[in-house]
């Protein structure tokens, strides 16, 4: 089973993120409501992959991935974006800061499973041709 570290300041998104990640999409969940909560959790989590929130008070979502790619023991553990700025330009600059891929909010919890696996996918069929 498949560990994903999700990250996100606003309560309801998690319990729906967890609804969907771990009932429907059979994936095991760990949820955080804050960034520098990601980071002293993210350790003893061992995460596959990392869901971060972009916007939330305090350390948001691209600081996080920053101070997650710092730290040797998770560095190389992908992250996924979840936000509601859509736009080119910023998805653009999401993945320059290394994220494998953005999923739009708001998101259908039906879907969002299979959002991520499209996404972890492609990310893994590119790690293997590299």
């Amino acid at each position: 089973m498949k560990k994903i570290l999700h990250v996100d300041d606003e309560k309801d998104i998690r319990a729906v993120a967890k609804l969907a990640l771990q009932s429907v999409g059979g994936f095991e969940l760990t949820s955080c409501a804050s960034g520098q909560e990601a980071l002293d959790c993210v350790a003893e989590t061992a995460p596959d992959l990392i869901m971060l929130d972009v916007m939330m008070p305090g350390m948001d979502g691209p600081s996080t991935l920053i101070e997650l790619r710092k730290r040797e023991d998770v560095s190389g553990v992908p992250v996924i974006f979840m936000t509601a700025k859509t736009q080119q330009d910023e998805i653009r600059s999401l993945l320059e800061l290394g994220a494998i891929g953005v999923i739009a909010k708001p998101f259908n919890p039906m879907k969002l499973s299979e959002e991520v696996l499209k996404v972890w996918s492609a990310w893994k069929e590119s790690e293997a041709k590299t």
